[in-house]
């Protein structure tokens, strides 16, 4: 190579000859250069700890630097900022915080105190951010852009919005990603009047035409049901790329649009986007309620050729997608070979045990899930006790349900109440599902009384009926299903007067039942039906061919009436 042909080779040859390396990602070539050098400076340890934390060996970056500190050589800035870039654990961050202030640097360093603010704010540490901030004595864009965003991450969306104002207040002009995370913090608040705002700014300084600017007001949009407007947006944007497509994906998937969703994933596809593991993730949970499970497989096979099938986030996305198609064993595969179960994942594999009537294999997940030493959530609980309702297991089900802010310090929440009313309502124990919906210590929902509603059948109880129905009514008038039990109640109990004023409140308040719909995946289309529904594609032909199978079925002997079928 040139570097050994040279007859004066000094330190910065070295640096120059080792960051070749380093760039190149093999860093076990550059760590036997490294540990050849006669003579290392500050920059050669440097771009041993940047190649480290570059490819994701962050001990090896960790055990570098104390190895320089350990023979004496002083680290820069660049060496503290690099570092901090990968602080996943507060005690670490702290520790860096102390050692650079060990080292002399303070905070009119603005790289120094910019990667602190940063650092900080990813950890959730925002008092501590706010500290740093407001002891450096001269702050940029980059400081209020790390304060912002650090509030908007850890939950502080009104202190990061009342930042955002100070620093306009100040004169400082605010660049692309000053707006993108304010609009985000916009997003979690659901606040259109302050993301109005912001994007007229955005309009009158031209950052629209950035699209991580774009798919942050998209997002806004669609988090505030304003879909049309997303759309529009999405429509006029002149670049498409990732964060776009990846905007409108999850825009469409939220709103329960989920062909248009994979439509935009399949356009993406066409234009050389490369996936990333968010994008994966919501065509998943789009291909689990639209797409048959062969054109779902399809999108699997492209998560393992892609790279992303030991994504955590990816992972519980399959796990969800195969048991919503209710391929449970294709979800548990999955499930079991994951290298780090996050407790997304496990509350995802209890609920797709509990939907697919796995009743006893989703609570010994559950067990599994408490012996691992993690803490279940609301959703954990809601999923077990799910599993309960399901299997008809009350007993087990009301010892969790007394155990939640006993054991584990969670507060029965309106779906915990659901499943424990529907459990007890379907081991036919109604007065008891009563006596929880009327001593829960906040308002019971319309669903509530709709579980113990379904459970009644053919009840003897006629005043319990006409009670649950009352309740029912008083707080959702629009629903049909109350004035249907009501109506089919009386019917049955020959009590015509009261049907004939049932069926004329339904026909004054124009009450309708919605309309069931199917579909079916044939080939590379998905063809719907709705109930009652007496023309569709190649209607005359399936009526025809059901004809004929009738007429065969049936013979000659006593042959069916279908003269009218297709009419």
């Amino acid at each position: 190579m040139a570097f050994h042909e040279l007859t004066d080779q000094n330190v910065f040859s070295w640096n120059l000859y080792l960051k070749v390396f380093v760039k190149c990602f093999n860093m076990q070539k550059a760590r036997q250069v490294f540990d050849e050098m006669p003579e290392r400076d500050v920059v050669s340890w440097n771009s041993m700890i940047s190649g480290y934390v570059s490819g994701g060996f962050f001990e090896n970056a960790w055990e570098t630097f104390l190895e320089m500190q350990h023979i004496g050589v002083k680290p820069s800035g660049f060496t503290f900022s690099i570092l901090i870039s990968c602080v996943k654990c507060a005690d670490y961050g702290k520790q860096m915080h102390g050692n650079m202030t060990r080292n002399g640097f303070d905070y009119s360093n603005l790289v120094v105190g910019n990667s602190l603010i940063d650092m900080y704010g990813k950890l959730g540490l925002v008092d501590y951010a706010v500290g740093v901030f407001f002891t450096m004595p001269k702050v940029d864009v980059i400081s209020w852009n790390s304060l912002i965003s650090g509030c908007c991450k850890s939950g502080y969306e009104k202190l990061a919005l009342s930042q955002f104002c100070s620093m306009r207040g100040r004169g400082l002009r605010p660049d692309e990603y000053t707006v993108s995370a304010v609009l985000t913090v916009c997003s979690n608040l659901r606040n259109l009047e302050v993301g109005k705002k912001i994007l007229c700014l955005c309009m009158k300084m031209g950052f629209l035409r950035n699209t991580i600017v774009s798919s942050a007001a998209i997002d806004l949009l669609s988090k505030c049901n304003r879909m049309e407007d997303a759309i529009c947006l999405f429509d006029e944007s002149n670049i498409f790329d990732s964060a776009l497509s990846n905007s409108m994906i999850a825009c469409y998937a939220r709103h329960g649009l989920e062909e248009n969703a994979l439509e935009v994933f399949v356009l993406a596809l066409r234009e050389n986007i490369r996936p990333t593991e968010f994008t994966l993730s919501c065509v998943l949970g789009s291909a689990a309620v639209f797409l048959p499970w062969e054109q779902g497989s399809q999108v699997h096979a492209l998560v393992v050729k892609s790279g992303f099938e030991t994504d955590d986030v990816v992972a519980s996305s399959l796990v969800e997608m195969y048991s919503k198609y209710g391929l449970i064993d294709s979800a548990l595969n999955i499930f079991s070979k994951m290298g780090t179960r996050d407790l997304i994942s496990w509350n995802t594999m209890i609920i797709g045990l509990a939907y697919n009537g796995k009743a006893v294999e989703s609570l010994c997940l559950f067990e599994e899930l408490l012996e691992s030493g993690l803490h279940p959530d609301h959703i954990t609980l809601a999923g077990a006790l799910l599993a309960c309702s399901y299997g008809g297991l009350p007993e087990e089900g009301m010892a969790i349900f007394s155990s939640m802010e006993k054991e584990y310090g969670i507060t029965p929440r309106n779906e915990h109440y659901a499943c424990v009313v529907d459990m007890i309502s379907r081991a036919g124990n109604i007065e008891d599902a009563m006596l929880i919906l009327e001593t829960m210590p906040h308002k019971p929902s319309a669903l509530l009384w709709e579980s113990v509603l379904r459970a009644c059948g053919d009840l003897e109880n006629l005043e319990l009926i006409e009670r649950i129905t009352k309740r029912m009514i008083d707080l959702e008038l629009q629903s049909s299903l109350p004035y249907l039990v009501l109506a089919h109640t009386y019917e049955q109990r020959g009590k015509w007067e009261s049907l004939v004023r049932v069926r004329k409140v339904m026909e004054k308040m124009s009450t309708k039942k919605v309309a069931s719909c199917s579909w079916i995946g044939l080939k590379d289309h998905v063809y719907a039906f709705e109930a009652n529904q007496m023309i569709h594609h190649g209607g005359k032909d399936v009526y025809l061919i059901l004809r004929l199978l009738m007429e065969e079925v049936q013979g000659e002997n006593n042959p069916l009436q279908i003269s009218d079928i297709g009419k």
